[in-house]
């Protein structure tokens, strides 16, 4: 086996390394690593030219995208050597391409997926594989069809004269041609980088030349490249900002005199096009929200009054208690104002489809065959634990995400294993094979969801509106292949652990063999081998062992990429009768690319959890496939509706679009017992406070189903920003004045507002982005391609149509070897990254403050709501499970409370009510110091007999009930609004008092503990339930987990339900019973019980059974009828109501 390394050289002038340089080692079975001769290498290559690029010329007048030529057979003979090898590396470590005989067990037969099955090479003694196309059809550069590998075809050029082994004749393919030699070179080969022939694509026509190795041969591949005769000055021209692929920009009038005209009439061509909006803004009937306004003030004034009444009528009997009731009320009303506030400018919005195939995918003058113009998106899918994370799980989202209905491609899916564990990896590699048969079997028959698992658990009828004859038989076949598909993921630990100790027994019984020659007559000591976890190749697995060892332990491991799924080709292909069991003669098979990375690991460094791995897939995905827009997804949200992502892109394509930042979309969830006892959907959150914030400055970002704008992830500030306030902090801390804009025009759009300008050339991004020149050469083709389309005089800062035509670059293996770098431990050394750049470090609750930064710097966010759901996802349903997920939201807004990233200290940029939104969201976990008082205000009422006011008198009253009525028709429009209904809204109000008091305390606690004494904070990661069928749907939400949490709570519970008892007995038989005392206490305790009903009820046991909380109840309604009863009828001879009892 065979394996190419990649040396990183020192950084250069601050701009990052030189192109990686191509090493050569042999891998054996062990998994180590053998050196081969340079020497022998520079015998046999020391003749070829290493140059430069192809040109590759953007669509115009005079060259139509279906004139282009197709790439050469060498590049893409080279990626698909690429997709096929593992590419480890890190810190101080040489970065190697191990290519993968196969990556799992069973075959794979997708052209585009690693590990493919093709034909072997004819040549005797050769087990290598004939090179390959986009079909998976074989590469024959002979007529006669002699199957031969790449490695045995360039030793037939080099050492044969260029004779076919097969038919005896000289070849006749000059694509696949090694040039003869010309002078000697012995210095290392430079790759030329992928973002450079990008970026700079007239610096030579020159032919290029690339070495490869594979099977432990020493044989080298030159591929030539020739030069397209072309009007460049024309066309293609070089300028300071880069724009785009192909720098292919609108040139401007005066530069060429000659066609003035010709732009003249294009120019008014656009003014007389009507405008055609992608999105509109839906208002909400002023029947509605007018009373909902109003209603606001109206409360706001009541409750004004009402304390002012509290504070000048004390209840002198019992001043602690008054003054403790008083202090929760003020805070009380103060948090209820900072939610409500927000809320003034709800709004609801709508896309059109219709008009966004119209715009980028229609054929154009300039764009004939109808190529998709829509920009790039990468997807990325986090996981870290396959224990608590099922592989199962995470594959069903990587195939709704495979199955997605986007120009194929133009996606780009990217799973963060931050475990680095094997089981992820074939887990992978299974769902990408089946992915050949799901894939085109979605597209064919329009299912949905395009989840696999949710698909066939569907409990309505299938067969609705599906027409085409062929689908009952197709739908049976796929049924078939997924269970064997889920079987097959479910056996992989088993499998993996039986071949792990076949392979750890071998190499211990070869081990035993050399001891034993070498030490013949001494007593041999039991030998010690390390217990690797072996792939399927035979090969060691650079991650994480079952058996943890140095440098493959979950802290301690290489970075790993493998590309499971190449780039497809940028024309559809269609099925065959013979690739598939399946009828796809009419279906495009291809499949976005799919790359599995696992960041490099190492003691001593902070990686940062999930904000380290999602910014490590930033730069990783930057230089790969650099997509402009990012769509991240937990491993449990898969796309529910296929068209989701280009309802997103509908917001970004539109005029103004370039302002927005991210578009969230709501969070829907699976699995939810029927009564949602414990809140799981949040819908009061989802569907109104964001609602309500999409009319200020845009939602939060709440972690998942987000799509980004890359340059926002950068740090960048959106263009034509405006300052909105001077801030709360502006007196004592008086803002700099801007200096004044030097930055070239080209740069204008790659703006830092609190930088200086000199910092925000291109040539020092290094000191913000790390030393990558291929990553800092990728920002402002992002920047170029995220804009919306300028077709129309009205868009802003737009690019020209047709400009995302032209087909993507082949992947390379200096590409990937510097995706390896950037995913190492040290990267993020002395960077920005983290700091202000990608996602922010430093909170557990991570997506927060990144939303917020952006919006800081005056981004705008969009809400956007499907008709059908975009993303599902599961929610922890079990009670503790529950509290342990509102426990860390609530640590995260204490954090932020804490930090730098308060609302308070928010930029001018940042509306105000925007800025109440954020203040909200650090200040809400503290409303539980005063919510644990006041449950506990009741029962020392009845406890001491006296209440918070002297008496109940009619003033109490009515300010009581009016506070109470505005409450339920704020409620009642809130509903009317955003269409949740009353239970829904009932069950938020009701875990809010159970969050409240108890995990939002501790979460209080925890962050005072880290600000004071710096005591880190952890947690686990939520178990995700895989999906047993044969256990009881909710069976978990039965299961008692008892936590340290529940104490508050429980104590809350039996302490007012004891008060109650003694309140009654008290009244009962007192001499002058207090009625309206108890009866004040009596009713803010059932006020305290109800809402905590369904925590009593999580407590009680599976449904089913008579819980014990019916219990508890009727010994309580019993003892209170009985006392009831003695004082209607007491006993004979008593005098008065009971007799002498006296209450101690």
């Amino acid at each position: 086996m065979a394996a190419r390394s990649f040396r990183p050289t020192d950084s250069q002038n601050g701009r990052g390394p030189l192109p990686p340089q191509v090493t050569f080692t042999r891998r054996t079975s062990s998994g180590r690593y053998v050196n081969l001769s340079r020497e022998s290498l520079d015998s046999e290559i020391s003749s070829a030219e290493y140059s430069e690029y192809t040109v590759h010329i953007p669509p115009t007048p005079d060259n139509q995208p279906m004139d282009r030529p197709n790439p050469p057979i060498s590049q893409r003979v080279e990626e698909q050597f690429v997709s096929s090898s593992l590419f480890t590396g890190g810190y101080n470590s040489v970065t190697r391409a191990h290519l993968m005989d196969k990556v799992i067990e069973s075959e794979t037969n997708h052209p585009q997926m690693a590990g493919a099955k093709g034909s072997s090479c004819s040549i005797q003694g050769c087990d290598g594989k004939v090179m390959s196309d986009e079909r998976g059809d074989d590469i024959l550069p002979c007529e006669c069809d002699f199957k031969i590998c790449r490695d045995c075809f360039v030793d037939s050029v080099k050492t044969g004269d260029s004779i076919c082994p097969g038919c005896k004749e000289p070849y006749k393919n000059a694509d696949l041609m090694v040039e003869p030699a010309a002078e000697n070179n012995n210095n290392p080969l430079q790759l030329q980088s992928k973002m450079e022939r990008r970026l700079s694509m007239m610096k030579s026509g020159n032919r290029s030349a690339i070495l490869r190795s594979q099977s432990g041969g020493s044989s080298a591949l030159v591929r030539s490249q020739t030069g397209v005769d072309f009007d460049h000055n024309r066309w293609l021209f070089e300028t300071k900002g880069t724009y785009g692929y192909g720098n292919a920009i609108w040139p401007r009038d005066e530069e060429f005199s000659d066609d003035k005209k010709a732009d003249s009439v294009e120019a008014l061509e656009l003014l007389n096009k009507p405008w055609r909006p992608l999105t509109r803004k839906l208002k909400i009937s002023a029947a509605v929200l007018s009373p909902y306004r109003l209603l606001i003030f109206i409360r706001m004034a009541v409750l004004g009054l009402f304390l002012e009444w509290r504070i000048s009528h004390p209840n002198e009997d019992a001043r602690w208690l008054w003054m403790m009731s008083i202090i929760c009320e003020i805070w009380f009303a103060f948090s209820w104002l900072l939610d409500q506030l927000p809320k003034f400018f709800p709004v609801n919005r709508a896309t059109d489809l219709n008009v966004l195939k119209e715009k980028f995918e229609t054929p154009t003058p300039t764009n004939l065959a109808g190529k998709s113009d829509l920009p790039g998106i990468d997807i990325y899918v986090s996981t870290a634990d396959p224990e608590k994370e099922p592989p199962l799980v995470t594959a069903n989202t990587i195939l709704s995400i495979l199955a997605a209905d986007y120009p194929v491609e133009k996606l780009s899916c990217y799973v963060s294993d931050d475990g680095g564990a094997l089981l992820t990896f074939e887990a992978m590699a299974e769902a990408a094979s089946f992915a050949n048969l799901w894939v085109p079997f979605c597209r064919k028959h329009g299912i949905e969801p395009r989840n696999p698992e949710s698909y066939f658990s569907l409990k309505r009828d299938p067969f609705k509106n599906k027409v085409r004859p062929d689908f009952v038989k197709d739908r049976r076949r796929l049924k078939r292949e997924y269970d064997e598909f889920k079987v097959r993921i479910n056996g992989l630990p088993d499998s993996i652990r039986r071949r792990s100790d076949a392979y750890n027994a071998r190499e211990e019984i070869k081990a035993m063999k050399l001891r034993r020659q070498a030490v013949e007559d001494e007593l041999l000591e039991p030998l010690k081998v390390s217990k690797a976890t072996w792939m399927a190749d035979g090969t060691h697995w650079p991650g994480t062992w079952i058996v943890s060892a140095s440098e493959h332990s979950k802290g301690d491991h290489a970075g790993i990429i493998q590309v499971m799924l190449k780039p497809p080709s940028d024309d559809p292909l269609n099925g065959t009768v013979e690739s598939s069991p399946l009828d796809f003669t009419e279906v495009d098979i291809r499949l976005p690319m799919l790359v599995y990375v696992s960041r490099e690991k190492r003691p001593g460094y902070d990686h940062n959890k999930k904000a380290g791995a999602m910014n490590a897939l930033v730069r990783a995905s930057a230089i790969m496939s650099n997509g402009p827009f990012i769509l991240n997804l937990d491993c449990d949200h898969y796309i529910y509706n296929s068209q989701a992502m280009r309802e997103g892109m509908c917001f970004m394509m539109d005029r103004g679009g370039d302002r927005i930042c991210f578009v969230q979309f709501p969070q829907r969830f699976e699995g939810i017992d029927p009564s949602d006892r414990y809140a799981n959907h949040n819908t009061v959150f989802f569907d109104v406070n964001m609602r309500a914030l999409d009319g200020l400055q845009g939602p939060v970002y709440v972690g998942t189903g987000c799509l980004f704008r890359r340059t926002a992830l950068y740090g960048f500030d959106p263009p034509r920003s405006k300052d909105h306030s001077s801030g709360f902090c502006c007196c004592c801390f008086p803002r700099r004045k801007k200096p004044v804009n030097s930055a070239p025009e080209e740069h204008a759009a790659l703006r830092m507002g609190d930088e200086e300008e000199e910092m925000m050339n291109p040539s020092l991004f290094s000191k913000r982005f790390g030393n990558s020149s291929f990553l800092i050469d990728s920002i402002p083709v992002a920047e170029f391609q995220g804009r919306p389309l300028a077709d129309h005089p009205a868009v802003k800062n737009g690019r020209p149509p047709g400009a995302l035509t032209i087909p993507r670059e082949l992947l390379d293996a200096s590409t990937v070897a510097e995706a390896i770098s950037v995913i190492s431990c040290w990267y993020e050394d002395k960077t920005e990254w983290g700091n202000r750049v990608g996602w922010i470090y430093g909170s557990v609750t991570e997506d927060v403050v990144t939303g917020y930064r952006m919006h800081n710097r005056g981004w705008k966010s969009i809400y956007c709501v499907t008709k059908r759901d975009a993303f599902r996802g599961t929610a922890p349903i079990n009670l503790t499970d529950r509290l342990h997920q509102v426990l860390r939201w609530a640590t995260g807004s204490v954090e932020i409370f804490f930090s730098r990233n308060n609302a308070l200290l928010a930029s001018p940029k940042m509306k105000i009510l925007q800025r109440i939104a954020y203040l909200n969201v650090g200040i809400y976990p503290f409303t539980s110091l005063f919510l644990i008082v006041y449950c506990f205000l009741p029962a020392l009422s009845l406890f001491s007999g006296q209440f918070i006011v002297q008496s109940l008198n009619i003033t109490f009253l009515v300010y009581l009930l009016v506070i109470t009525l505005t409450l339920c028709a704020l409620a009642l429009l809130e509903i009317k609004w955003s269409g949740i209904n009353l239970e829904e809204w009932w069950r938020n109000e009701q875990f809010w008092l159970i969050g409240g008091t108890s995990a939002h305390l501790v979460a209080v606690l925890q962050g005072l503990l880290k600000v004071v004494a710096g005591i880190e904070i952890s947690f686990t990661l939520t178990s995700k339930s895989g999906g047993d069928e044969n256990d009881d749907e909710f069976a978990d939400l039965y299961v008692l987990k008892w936590s340290s949490l529940m104490i508050p709570p429980i104590t809350i519970m039996i302490t007012n339900l004891i008060a109650i008892a003694v309140g009654v007995s008290r009244t009962i038989y007192s001499a002058i019973p207090q009625w309206s005392r108890l009866l004040g206490g009596v009713f803010f305790s059932f006020w305290v019980l109800a809402h905590l009903y369904p925590f009593a009820k999580g407590l009680m046991g599976r449904r089913g059974r008579t819980p014990t909380i019916v219990y508890v109840w009727s010994g309580l309604i019993a003892i209170t009828i009985s006392l009831l009863w003695v004082a209607i009828s007491p006993p004979a001879g008593a005098t008065d109501i009971g007799g002498s009892f006296q209450f101690p």
